[in-house]
């Protein structure tokens, strides 16, 4: 049957909160993907889609050509798709010149594993939910809909989830229309306006799954029963969307998103193919393998540490202005760093505190300390910028770095080798695994702090195997241990409490340990 799908993306999914403040709610991932993805992926290869676009409009149609380089889509800019005026139904006439066949609503935040039933005749798509004040609701006499009930309503058969068929598309177009031309600045006038007072028979499609993502609340329960093994960590303004043999990177900042394209050039064939890439997204081939922190041993690390100083840290410059900008780096961004972290927990400055038993300087003083320490180094290499065991897919083939860091001090070549020593050397000792089982402690009385975490003897090994590799191709290793400790303070901000008090104590504690030279 020759039909068209219908889904509109251009609303601001504004019961989603800050979520939607940086993209379009149609790309809030669900599993390994975003939600329009769960949408194009239920219809067959030849389906021709027609996508109104708003909010955040130009993500949707990058990610979606992109993505889908081989499927169908047109797409209509929504001239008012917020406030006054603007609704679904509105929306929806936009896109009516597109749709004189045919077609299937579907709305961007449905989501069901159901097989769609093709618009052969007209249907609604009903679920069995007890719960209907944030739904519209059918009620049903034998397979056909006889009754649209506003939310709210206690006497029905099925919420309605936002999935129609229509066959009869004239009708279907003119009595939305009507809809419109009776209350045009309605917000609330939808497709269900128009199948209210439909002349022919609409059916019901009994869905067996329906996941709603247009709330928080819904959210979270689609993503608990659609999940997946990637731990991904959720940010707002990015995202990452793994699928069968490419991955997607989204970023808010389209800087950010052109940096990490250019620099991927410069990883010297040490990350995977880039695949394509817009303003907001880059597409690179999903490599096989397991990532470093699941299977890393002594042995593998020195073959692989070996591999690394030759192909991406053998090549050197010196610049003596380099130092300038690792100091910026190291510093000045640690102290906007610390004034975030203190303004969290309501506080204008440090005080010392007793740390593990050890008196430790307010983080001002280490931080004034640390500036007149020999670790702005003038030798500029290429580098990695997030060098840690899960940023690194093994596999038999060798090492793959992914999730590289877009520039180092504003630079997209060059980078200090040290950072990337650094980060190793922190996850070596904090690592996602001892985030996700919170298996680190702080307890705090009065003025005293202890801090403590857990690592693993096969890490431990690892790390004496990673310090020798230092010794041995002369880099300092009390230079590696200073900026592991600020990286932890930098890190503290980032994260909620009791993981940011955590960060910031042991980050000062071990500052603290090694510029006094204290063991």
């Amino acid at each position: 049957m020759n039909f068209k799908v219908l889904v509109t993306a251009s609303g601001l999914g504004s019961r989603l909160g800050s979520i939607t403040d940086f993209t379009n709610k149609s790309l809030v991932r669900i599993g390994t993907k975003p939600a329009i993805s769960h949408i194009i992926e239920n219809y067959s290869e030849d389906v021709k889609f027609v996508i109104t676009l708003g909010h955040f409009g130009n993500h949707v149609k990058s990610f979606l050509e992109l993505a889908y380089p081989t499927r169908s889509f047109e797409f209509v800019k929504i001239d008012n798709y917020s406030g006054k005026g603007s609704s679904l139904g509105y929306s929806m006439l936009q896109a009516k010149h597109l749709l004189q066949c045919p077609f299937i609503f579907h709305a961007c935040d449905t989501i069901t594993k159901d097989t769609i039933q093709e618009p052969s005749y007209n249907w609604m798509a009903g679920y069995s939910k007890l719960e209907s004040s944030q739904y519209r609701t059918l009620k049903v006499r034998g397979d056909e809909v006889f009754k649209i009930n506003d939310k709210g309503e206690i006497n029905y058969d099925f919420v309605y989830v936002g999935l129609a068929g229509i066959k009869d598309y004239t009708l279907f177009w003119s009595s939305l229309e009507k809809a419109y031309q009776q209350d045009s600045q309605n917000t609330a006038l939808s497709d269900c306006h128009a199948l209210a007072n439909f002349s022919k028979p609409i059916k019901i499609l009994k869905l067996n799954t329906w996941y709603d993502i247009g709330n928080t609340n819904s959210l979270k329960k689609a993503r608990e029963v659609l999940g997946s093994n990637f731990k991904i960590l959720d940010k707002v303004d990015e995202n990452i969307f793994i699928f069968d043999d490419y991955v997607i990177k989204f970023f808010h900042d389209t800087d950010i998103c052109r940096n990490r394209v250019k620099r991927a050039n410069y990883l010297k064939g040490n990350g995977p193919s880039l695949l394509g890439y817009s303003d907001n997204f880059y597409k690179y081939e999903l490599i096989e393998g397991d990532v470093f922190s699941k299977t890393v041993t002594p042995s593998s690390l020195e073959y692989f540490l070996n591999n690394i100083q030759n192909s991406l840290w053998s090549q050197k410059v010196v610049d003596e202005f380099f130092k300038d900008t690792c100091h910026h780096f190291y510093v000045k961004k640690t102290k906007s760093r610390v004034k975030k972290y203190l303004d969290s927990t309501n506080r204008s400055y440090d005080t010392e505190n007793y740390i593990n038993g050890t008196l430790v300087p307010p983080v001002e003083a280490l931080l004034a300390k640390l500036e007149l320490q020999d670790i702005y180094s003038s030798v500029k290499t290429y580098f990695h910028g997030d060098f840690i065991l899960d940023n690194i897919i093994y596999n038999s083939q060798g090492h793959t770095l992914i999730d590289w860091r877009q520039d180092f001090g504003g630079s997209v070549e060059y980078g200090d080798v040290y950072y990337d020593l650094s980060k190793f050397n922190h996850n070596l000792i904090f690592n996602h695994d001892i985030v996700n089982k919170k298996l680190y402690t702080i307890e705090e009385i009065e003025n005293t702090v202890n801090v403590d975490i857990l690592v693993s003897k096969r890490l431990l090994d690892c790390q004496e195997v990673f310090h020798k590799f230092l010794s041995d191709n002369y880099y300092s290793v009390k230079r590696v241990k200073i900026l592991t400790a600020v990286i932890w303070i930098n890190m503290a901000p980032l994260h909620e409490y009791p993981l940011s008090k955590f960060l910031f104590n042991f980050g000062k504690y071990n500052l603290h340990r090694e510029l006094s030279n204290e063991k």
